[in-house]
């Protein structure tokens, strides 16, 4: 698979959300399974794998996601890059101290002695130039090589890379969820930022799987919430679904990976990350690093893409 470099960090250009396996998409599958689709990844030439502590079964636990991730690539650490994130309340004691103690228990659950990208899981009260200098410390240390933060704007994002240069944002980023691309995809791309797409397929609404009879599993499922997925939306955001799949069957691909063939093409410091919990979707996403699409075609979808109107959103603000 085709790489490309974010922050110092060198990563296959599709990488890899492995949350599905834990949380997020109803009931989980047997570990042994999610295992076997960690490893399948890996040997489809995928180098990117993306965690975090939170990642348990309805969000009840600790450690659940991590500890798959890290038994699933043991044996070929030193060949992956591994992601993972962290939670930090803002309490009592030093900012550096609090990470250090979340980022000591992640390395063990993931069996390794150094976290490749450390991500800040959401910015809370905790002055972003605090973190920054906390993951300075941890990066000289050598507990960790990059760090980043997730659904933040530009103004948090030139404010954490003044402190500490950042490897990574970690933003919500698709077809239909676009804000980045006014000001921090441009900022990610002069300097040298990582742009890390979570949701790059909107939870399966740009497969063209999920239809108006779709029917979501009733426990842990974020698709039950997801705007773009109600059924009105679904009705609404057709012509979208109808678009991808029009170039799909053009290039003998899927309508996934068109959606993310479209982002890899539009720039070059974006690392799409879709997340299943299933084998074969598994593959077929990475199969998008396959895909390429001419600058004509590409500007011929960018440019119909714009005028057709987006129903729901989410946004990355939150």
């Amino acid at each position: 698979m085709n790489t490309r470099r974010i922050g110092e960090l060198t990563v296959s250009e599709v990488g890899m959300g492995c949350m599905a396996f834990s949380h997020g998409y109803g009931r989980i599958p047997p570990e042994q399974y999610s295992l076997e689709a960690i490893r399948g990844a890996y040997e489809h030439g995928c180098t990117f794998f993306d965690t975090a502590e939170i990642y348990s079964p309805g969000l009840s636990g600790v450690g659940h996601n991590e500890r798959i991730v890290g038994r699933a690539l043991e044996e070929v650490r030193d060949d992956v890059v591994l992601a993972t994130k962290l939670f930090a309340s803002g309490g009592r004691g030093s900012v550096y101290g609090e990470i250090r103690s979340h980022l000591e228990a992640s390395l063990e659950r993931l069996r390794t002695d150094y976290v490749d990208l450390y991500y800040l899981h959401r910015l809370g009260s905790t002055p972003v130039e605090q973190v920054a200098e906390a993951m300075g410390r941890l990066a000289q240390e050598g507990l960790i090589r990059g760090w980043g933060l997730s659904q933040v704007d530009v103004d948090v994002i030139r404010r954490a890379h003044g402190a500490y240069p950042l490897t990574a944002v970690q933003n919500i980023y698709s077809m239909v969820e676009r804000d980045v691309e006014a000001e921090v995809l441009p900022y990610c791309e002069e300097h040298g930022i990582g742009l890390v797409a979570f949701s790059p397929v909107a939870s399966g609404l740009l497969s063209g799987k999920v239809t108006e009879s779709t029917e979501f599993e009733s426990f842990d499922d974020v698709r039950t919430w997801v705007p773009q997925l109600s059924r009105r939306n679904l009705r609404g955001n057709r012509p979208i679904v109808e678009l991808v799949s029009r170039y799909a069957r053009a290039k003998g691909a899927t309508p996934a990976q068109i959606s993310l063939a479209w982002m890899l093409h539009k720039w070059s410091c974006t690392v799409p990350i879709p997340g299943s919990k299933n084998k074969e979707r598994i593959i077929e996403n990475l199969g998008a690093s396959r895909v390429e699409l001419t600058d004509a075609e590409f500007r011929a979808l960018d440019a119909e893409l714009g005028t057709l109107r987006v129903h729901g959103h989410r946004g990355f603000r939150r």
